[in-house]
């Protein structure tokens, strides 16, 4: 069944959706009366919804029944990567939202090559919130993860202390053989908690940045023994995060 993200509270009684919702299911779908699609809604409710009739610019549902199955990753887990170059930073959104991720964040580090003024940034940002909504559609989750982009390192600085913990991808710790601070991160984390994840771009994150992230509160980690790339660690650890609580 197809998966609609409803920008209102659940309320129940007749269900009457228009704009681009309707366009997906009576002019590209080619819904018909009786046909089926789960509904999510602002507040995370997500339920099974039968058409009951198709007007000239709306649709109308009535609920069946309500998903009991919890999509959602225990954590709030955070991605912030620094601006990569090329379609990196739309990979990262995609793949990321279909492990789980709650939020992205975008930076501009230090290393970052590509200069994005505000315009370009408003653009990539419709972009992305578009790609993470189709990704969660696809992935069937009960939210969309909200993008941010930033335009300087201090709006990211502002933010560190929004979190219960903040753990920074850092390739030296790969390189000296660090595996214990991720899984001690996760461990001590109750369910519901606000992790950020901290990964540079192509570059890699300067020590400057480094000395900064953890006066903040940040701890470093390796992911592994390998160095991985700016839009493949984010999945490494989006992954880890669901193997600590979602498989053990």
């Amino acid at each position: 069944m197809q998966r609609y993200f409803i920008s209102t509270p659940y309320k129940s009684g007749e269900i009457r959706l228009k704009g681009e919702a309707f366009h997906h299911m009576v002019r590209v779908m080619r819904m018909k009366l009786a046909d089926k699609v789960y509904l999510v809604y602002k507040d995370q409710i997500a339920i099974i919804a039968k058409i009951t009739a198709i007007e000239e610019n709306t649709v109308v549902l009535s609920e069946v029944a309500k998903e009991l199955q919890n999509k959602e990753l225990p954590l709030l887990v955070t991605i912030a990567s620094g601006y990569p170059k090329g379609d990196k930073l739309e990979w990262i959104v995609q793949k990321g939202t279909e492990l789980g991720a709650y939020e992205f964040i975008g930076f501009p580090a230090q290393s970052s090559v590509v200069k994005w003024d505000e315009k370009k940034l408003a653009k990539k940002k419709q972009r992305l919130i578009k790609i993470s909504q189709e990704a969660a559609e696809q992935s069937q989750r009960q939210l969309t993860p909200n993008v941010e982009l930033l335009t300087n390192e201090k709006q990211l600085w502002d933010k560190l202390a929004d979190y219960d913990a903040i753990i920074v991808a850092y390739e030296e710790s790969a390189k000296q053989g660090e595996k214990a601070q991720l899984v001690q991160v996760l461990q001590g984390l109750p369910v519901g908690s606000r992790l950020l994840a901290i990964f540079g771009p192509e570059g890699g994150i300067t020590p400057a940045e480094i000395e900064k992230m953890t006066a903040l509160g940040g701890k470093l980690c390796g992911l592994g023994p390998r160095i991985l790339r700016t839009e493949t660690a984010p999945l490494y650890l989006l992954s880890a995060v669901s193997y600590q609580w979602e498989l053990l």
